[in-house]
């Protein structure tokens, strides 16, 4: 098939890629030139692994191409994906300003019957609205679908290639056949294709978010608990994990949950509640407890330290919100960073890939460093806010030697607290009691 993709952020370029991986001619398009212009060249301007050795595959193979041209690309399409930012509002409402623009700006240059199908995650009655405004544009009906995407940063190939399910919203059982025959070479191991309304499609992406959200604050509500209590989080989370109501998946405590979808999708449906005259009360506990979240490391860090920082050296490892993605938008790191800031500390950060973004975010407020090990010299303390793979298993007798205070502040529960007291650390992690194992 011919496709268009207007907007090569993260879903979209991870869906068009996908889909000229598949064998389709796809056309990637963004009003950004010196991006497109990148992207031609082999540039990818987000790390995803896996992601710029297949577009530069499909590039090099003809089926993937990037224009900021809408006309040209739009008039030949068979199926065009709207995937353009909808960030946050004011009000914790989704922003869909620049989805009526993109939507007026392909009208005239639509196929009769071309089916526009909107990934960018969108408030429920948005399909319907842009229906309504092709409509006006075109003085015909337009096909327009839903198709919410599911992707987990630092797993997006993997996930767009062998999705659990596939979820589209339509009005005509036509349009499903058709999204069904471009999915079809990613469902042969007998996943779901699920057809619904376009109401039924833009909720379900919502409530999938919102429902991972609260079972990571949840299990973070449920650590804070146990440390008071003197029990052990990991403990507990294999006691209910094994009951197969309940599961495992995202009951890790850690230092709250950050990125660009749980917390403005969370929001989003918040504000769509209050729209309706109902009332978040789960939703806004949710929110609550990972923005408190956010603030337990700090909180750990100031009675260890009785309040005073000021001139005190920590040493941050990770950065972004999550491991395999150089993506910092919510990132709790952030908030530990700005607080350790306020009181005097001085500030020595780590991350595999988020290192730049960091710094076009705070500039000199801190010091960069590029080894982890380094990151650790003269320091009163280290942060571990990130579970990246490169920090799980580190020479624990080098970082003795290193740190000036071996006092480690374990946000992902990556160590064993007897054995981090054998090695000689003061260690804190989340649910679990303190150990201090220092030479007093």
């Amino acid at each position: 098939m011919k496709i268009a993709v207007i907007g090569t952020g993260y879903v979209g370029l991870v869906t068009g890629t996908c889909f000229a991986d598949s064998g389709n001619d796809v056309t990637c398009i963004d009003i950004n030139e010196a991006k497109i212009e990148g992207l031609k060249r082999g540039e990818i301007p987000i790390y995803e692994p896996g992601l710029s050795e297949l577009v530069i595959h499909n590039s090099e193979a003809g089926r993937l191409h990037f224009t900021t041209e809408t006309a040209s690309a739009v008039a030949p399409a068979e199926v065009v994906y709207l995937a353009v930012g909808t960030p946050q509002g004011d009000d914790g409402s989704a922003d869909l300003s620049a989805m009526w623009s993109v939507v007026k700006a392909i009208a005239p240059h639509l196929r009769e019957d071309a089916v526009v199908v909107t990934k960018s995650t969108v408030p429920v009655g948005t399909n319907a609205k842009i229906f309504g405004m092709l409509k006006e544009f075109t003085g015909r009906e337009c096909d327009v679908a839903s198709n919410p995407e599911f992707l987990k940063e630092g797993a997006a190939i993997d996930d767009f290639m062998k999705p659990d399910r596939v979820v589209v919203g339509v009005r005509r059982s036509e349009v499903g056949d058709t999204l069904h025959q471009l999915y079809k070479p990613f469902l042969r191991t007998e996943k779901p294709f699920l057809v619904m309304s376009p109401e039924s499609a833009e909720m379900t992406k919502y409530v999938a978010n919102a429902l991972l959200a609260t079972k990571i604050s949840f299990i973070n509500e449920m650590a804070n608990l146990c440390e008071k209590m003197g029990g052990d989080i990991n403990d507990v989370r294999r006691g209910i994990g094994h009951d197969s109501r309940i599961g495992f998946a995202f009951l890790f405590p850690g230092v709250g949950y950050g990125g660009s979808c749980f917390p403005k999708d969370v929001r989003a449906l918040e504000s769509m509640t209050v729209d309706k005259e109902l009332t978040p009360s789960m939703l806004r506990a949710v929110d609550e407890v990972n923005e408190r979240q956010k603030h337990v490391i700090s909180g750990k860090l100031d009675a260890h330290f009785g309040g005073d920082l000021s001139g005190k050296t920590i040493a941050v490892w990770g950065l972004a919100f999550k491991p395999r993605t150089d993506d910092i938008r919510e990132a709790p790191a952030l908030v530990l960073i700005d607080w350790l800031l306020s009181k005097g500390a001085k500030v020595v950060a780590h991350d595999p890939e988020a290192l730049e973004n960091v710094r076009a975010e705070l500039g000199d407020k801190i010091t960069y460093s590029e080894r982890r090990m380094s990151c650790l010299e003269g320091a009163d303390a280290l942060c571990i806010m990130t579970e990246w793979k490169d920090y799980h298993s580190p020479d624990f007798a080098e970082m003795y030697q290193l740190m000036a205070d071996p006092s480690v502040f374990d946000g992902r529960n990556l160590f064993e607290p007897e054995r981090m007291a054998r090695r000689g650390y003061c260690y804190h992690s989340i649910g679990r009691p303190m150990v201090d194992g220092r030479k007093k």
